[in-house]
């Protein structure tokens, strides 16, 4: 069987592609980008399995910190934070909140940004003195506008999510949520005016 390359832009150096290509491409991305959530997902999913030394595994981890948000009645967007803050940890083993808040960015308001980016600075207050590191590290954050809003999901949800009795929803119960956030960017550099997404 041939290979179509009709459907695809004819240059090998982008500074000589043709509005005819970057259309090309525009259309490729915008079906590619919405498979975004599919894949958030599957990548979730492969942190079954991975204890890490807890209790629980990661993916666990991850359905019981979203399971207490919905719960206590956050909104969809904090609770999908909730869900994905640890999307990070099997490529981001040393900077896994900085890969959430990332890859969430473009969907999620600036304090659920700077929540995710930064939970895990917060979150060694629970324990950063056992392995001889500052507890108080988050004070470098003090007076921060989203200080509080971070401290507080970390002791609400995110440190107290490592029980192997709760019972947590199921993904299937998440995943609405997560395509409703992540249906459309509200701040991406691939965003026009129009708020269709082109690359």
């Amino acid at each position: 069987m041939l290979d179509d390359t009709t459907d695809r832009a004819s240059f090998s150096a982008m500074v000589d592609g043709t509005a005819d290509d970057y259309a090309k491409i525009s259309a490729a991305f915008g079906e590619f980008s919405k498979t975004l959530p599919d894949r958030v997902m599957a990548h979730l999913q492969m942190l079954q399995g991975d204890f890490g030394g807890f209790a629980v595994d990661r993916f666990e981890h991850s359905l019981q910190t979203a399971t207490r948000a919905f719960k206590d009645g956050k909104d969809e967007e904090y609770v999908v934070c909730a869900l994905l803050h640890d999307i990070g940890d099997l490529l981001g083993t040393f900077n896994h909140a900085e890969l959430g808040a990332v890859i969430l960015k473009p969907f999620i308001s600036e304090q659920n940004h700077f929540m995710l980016q930064n939970h895990g600075i917060f979150q060694g207050y629970y324990f950063f003195h056992h392995i001889g590191l500052d507890r108080d590290a988050r004070e470098q954050f003090r007076g921060h506008e989203h200080f509080e809003y971070t401290a507080q999901f970390c002791h609400l949800y995110d440190q107290a999510a490592f029980d192997p009795n709760y019972e947590s929803m199921p993904l299937e119960a998440f995943e609405p949520m997560v395509r409703k956030v992540m249906e459309r960017p509200r701040n991406s550099i691939y965003m026009r005016d129009d708020e269709t997404s082109a690359i």
